[in-house]
């Protein structure tokens, strides 16, 4: 059991984090509480306090953060890292949501396992804004095609878009770029805004954030 101190500051810092965005926002916008790499304690406290959206990275940690927990009512998972293909179908056994689908091959074996599983998790596109070598995410000019093709392939939905804008750029320009490309798409989600910059994202569109350290405090590596 987490302690009292960890749960107390666990619940002080999502009401502050919840609070923000109320404040910023005319519209809702889901907390999404990156738990990667976060010791089982956290994990507890985080949901004594009522949170039940969380994010993680990889497919196999997610597993055993998780895997034994998913009876809990409520409970939703975003995959919020890079999806090889050959784990699509542990992803969408688990997740209820894929944010970072980027190409057609990935499209395609997350089709096939959800068919086989009968299971159909909402998928967002991850589009990298600032067009970075290094960076997973598909181009803006590319955009369309992968939409029009995720639509006529994948048997669930196609919910919207997510970024990570570059770290040494201001944030709110890509942010905006997404939300417009969102709605050019008629896509209703937009997934934007992180521990330093959710406010912005919220300000600016977002509705989903994806907070970890604000959330549960300097991450450990352990």
């Amino acid at each position: 059991m987490p302690s009292t101190d960890l749960s107390n500051d666990i619940a002080a810092s999502r009401d502050d984090i919840l609070k923000q965005l109320a404040s910023v926002a005319d519209h809702p916008v889901e907390l999404v509480a990156v738990s990667k790499k976060q010791p089982d304690e956290r994990l507890q406290a985080a949901l004594d306090c009522g949170q039940r959206v969380f994010g993680e990275n990889r497919v196999q940690e997610a597993q055993e953060h998780w895997q034994h927990r998913r009876d809990i009512e409520g409970l939703t998972l975003h995959l919020i890292g890079p999806l090889q293909s050959n784990k699509s179908e542990d992803a969408v056994a688990l997740f209820d949501v894929i944010q970072t689908v980027d190409r057609k091959k990935i499209v395609r074996t997350l089709s096939e396992a959800a068919e086989k599983l009968n299971r159909f998790p909402h998928l967002l596109i991850q589009v990298n804004t600032g067009e970075e070598d290094q960076k997973s995410g598909v181009l803006p000019a590319d955009l369309e095609e992968l939409i029009d093709y995720t639509r006529a392939t994948y048997p669930g939905e196609l919910k919207g878009l997510m970024s990570i804008p570059p770290v040494d750029e201001p944030a709110g320009p890509h942010f905006a770029l997404l939300k417009k490309l969102a709605d050019r798409a008629g896509l209703p989600w937009v997934s934007m805004g992180m521990s330093a910059d959710y406010e912005l994202g919220a300000k600016l569109g977002a509705t989903h954030v994806r907070v970890g350290s604000a959330f549960f405090g300097e991450r450990k590596t352990a």
